[in-house]
């Protein structure tokens, strides 16, 4: 399977899409909750490396593909991870709109075998809309291993659609799917969706509104069938209600939509959206226990075995603080043995000759000895960013693989309630560590903008990947790993304070965690090696160039002598409040653009600054071990980069980035401060 993608990530996605239409000869849309392995397939689809992780909430855009398979060119739409194709929530909002404004040709919906009848819930959705849809019955293997077996070929009469077993995975089944899809897309027009018959007293008010919409409107919103518009108003969807509301005969077909909503709740005791869907649970439920057929082992499997070890508090909480321990010290020696490696590389073999061969080129002035700095940038790059950065990626794309996240998001579930957040909120802080950007992307997946400011302001004082390699490269390379988890354990402080302290200030309750559980799955090394390159080349294309340009301007700042007026502003907060070097403060605010810069800048300062400085410690020539804290400590609190600033901005308005930046400015110069009063006391 041929996998050529172009993908767009500047302009609107549905724009996109439709640009994907205008090329293509169909558009297939992905669709099925967070865990059954969807942007996998997707991926193997495409081969477009998405990255992907066995947890939910990593982010509600859809992304999107052109690839070529039997000789015809075909557009993928990767929708958002959801159970639901309500508009509760921004990732049930953002698939929906994939669908009704996408316009695609045929929706594959995603099954997770391992939980048929949760599953099965979106796709008789997906049928109530009308949409011709095709069923990839994905985890097979597992649910195999696990004594589940599924008759696939009852499912498919069942359903009166094709159902294509697959390993996603492993890229079994996948050609069979996409053949399937194909040959439904070219018979689209002969091609009838039979949607499930509700009971009969529900079926009959539905029909009696279909056909009062049918008489009524000359069209329907997103081109519906007037049974789906029924079902949509009886379920008050708000999108659709507004929508129906502006068009002639609207009021009345909406006005006999609450007559007949009323008439079912009197006869149920329950809204007509909660009797609807309860209906439709109770089908997927028949369906699943019809196809399906479990044994019963004695004895679980090691990932079954594991999952209840990591999960339960009693074992769950000893072996969560070992592998943060694990995490801790791997990053530090491996990133500190991988620095040593570099930096002799680089400084034997490049920087050197290369300094030598500019001085020889451009002479002895100030832009040669700037071209120096932009060199010494690059090496603060390679040295130390580099090294930490790998090894904490690997280590976070092999804890993604396996699983262990989502049994730690299951096992904090309870601490996460006491900060005022759901338990879904859990996979968004987790995934800050690696970045700050798609954490704060992921918090549309919760319900109130009360969680999404907490969740928000949790995750800008989170520690993403950059900062640990200013904690790792700076703090604990040169003052040593206790200073460092000292470091640790002071943000975990102040983030749960932060929580505690919104969780009171602001109004509201948060709602429990839905989250579904499979054991641990065997990690793929290409998949983790292939991960790990996706997060390193945004660092090596966006945040290296940077490092450099930035050394080369501060190179010639110092150079031309400009460095010393800059500093005299700053030295009332960084050498009487924080007791650091002045220049010291260039490097935090250059560190806004992102925070590996710096630790990159800071040691280039020091590397020119001190005169004479030892190749191998020059960070401690021009600083103490206590300024190297302070230092770390207002790096690691005060505002986010600002690219996870700016998306703190769209998502929740300009007030309240600015509150959440201003106050993260704050708190770092008040504990820096701090910092810098407890070392003069201990002195």
């Amino acid at each position: 399977m041929d996998g050529c993608c172009e993908v767009g990530k500047k302009q609107n996605r549905l724009e996109q899409l439709e640009k994907i239409r205008r090329k293509a000869e169909y558009v297939f849309a992905l669709a099925g909750n967070p865990n059954v392995g969807k942007s996998t397939i997707f991926n193997r689809i495409t081969g477009m490396g998405v990255l992907t992780a066995n947890y939910p909430g990593m982010t509600v855009e859809f992304n999107l593909a052109l690839t070529e398979f039997e000789g015809r060119k075909v557009g993928i739409v990767d929708l958002p991870g959801t159970y639901a194709l309500g508009a509760i929530s921004e990732d049930q909002l953002v698939a929906r709109r994939g669908v009704l404004q996408g316009r695609p040709d045929l929706v594959i919906v995603i099954l997770d075998a391992n939980n048929l009848a949760r599953n099965l819930y979106l796709l008789l959705q997906f049928m109530d809309l009308g949409y011709p849809v095709i069923a990839a019955l994905n985890l097979v293997d597992q649910a195999e291993k696990a004594g589940t077996h599924t008759d696939q070929q009852l499912l498919s009469e069942i359903l009166g659609i094709p159902v294509v077993a697959t390993v996603g995975i492993r890229g079994d089944g996948l050609d069979e799917l996409m053949h399937q899809s194909l040959e439904m897309a070219l018979k689209r027009d002969e091609y009838t969706v039979l949607p499930f018959s509700y009971a009969m007293d529900l079926e009959s008010r539905i029909r009696k509104l279909a056909q009062y919409s049918k008489k009524e409107l000359a069209e329907t919103p997103y081109g519906l069938s007037h049974r789906a518009l029924a079902i949509l108003l009886l379920e008050q969807d708000k999108e659709l209600t507004s929508l129906v509301r502006e068009m002639p005969a609207g009021e009345g077909l909406l006005e006999l939509s609450r007559e007949i909503g009323a008439e079912i709740e009197n006869e149920h005791g329950d809204r007509a959206s909660l009797v609807l869907a309860r209906e439709r649970h109770g089908i997927a439920g028949s369906i699943a226990a019809a196809v399906q057929e479990r044994k019963t082992y004695n004895k679980p499997s090691l990932g079954e075995r594991l999952w209840e070890l990591t999960t339960s508090f009693k074992t769950g909480i000893p072996i969560l603080i070992l592998a943060l321990a694990t995490i801790f010290v791997a990053i530090f020696v491996g990133g500190s043995y991988l620095a040593t490696q570099f930096d002799h590389f680089w400084s034997s073999l490049v920087a050197d000759p290369l300094a030598r061969g500019m001085t020889s080129l451009f002479g002895a002035n100030a832009f040669s000895q700037s071209l120096n700095w932009a060199v010494d940038g690059l090496g603060a790059v390679l040295g130390i960013a580099l090294p930490f950065l790998l090894v904490f990626y690997i280590i976070l794309a092999f804890l993604e693989d396996t699983g262990y996240l989502n049994s730690t998001a299951f096992l904090t579930d309870r601490f996460m309630h006491r900060l005022g957040l759901h338990g879904r909120a859990v996979i968004p802080l987790i995934s800050a560590v690696g970045c700050n950007v798609p954490a704060i992307m992921g918090t549309r997946v919760l319900s109130t903008k009360r969680e999404r400011i907490i969740a928000s302001t949790l995750i800008v004082l989170t520690p993403c990947s950059a900062r640990i390699a200013v904690i790792m490269g700076g703090l604990a390379l040169f003052a040593g790993w206790a200073p460092a988890l000292l470091l640790f354990g002071i943000i975990f402080v102040v983030l749960t304070a932060a929580g505690l302290l919104l969780n009171k200030l602001l109004p509201g309750e948060s709602t429990g965690l839905v989250m579904e559980m499979f054991p641990f799955r065997q990690p793929s090394p290409r998949i983790i090696l292939k991960k790990t390159w996706q997060r390193l080349k945004d660092f090596l294309y966006i945040a290296a160039p940077l490092i450099v340009v930035g050394s080369f301007v501060l190179g010639f700042l110092y150079e031309t002598g400009w460095i010393f007026k800059l500093t005299v502003v700053l030295k009332p907060i960084t050498e009487w409040w924080l007791g650091i070097p002045a220049a010291a403060g260039l490097a935090l605010i250059f560190g806004f653009l992102r925070k590996e810069m710096a630790l990159a800048f800071l040691l280039v300062l020091a590397a020119h600054l001190v005169p004479g400085v030892m190749e191998n410690s020059p960070l401690l020539d021009f600083m103490t071990k206590g300024q190297i804290f302070t230092f770390t400590l207002v790096c690691a609190i005060y505002l986010p980069c600002v690219a996870a600033f700016g998306v703190l901005w769209r998502e929740l308005g300009w007030k309240e980035a600015l509150s959440i930046g201003a106050s993260t400015v704050l708190l770092a110069l008040v504990l820096g401060g701090l910092s810098h009063l407890i070392q003069l006391a201990t002195h």
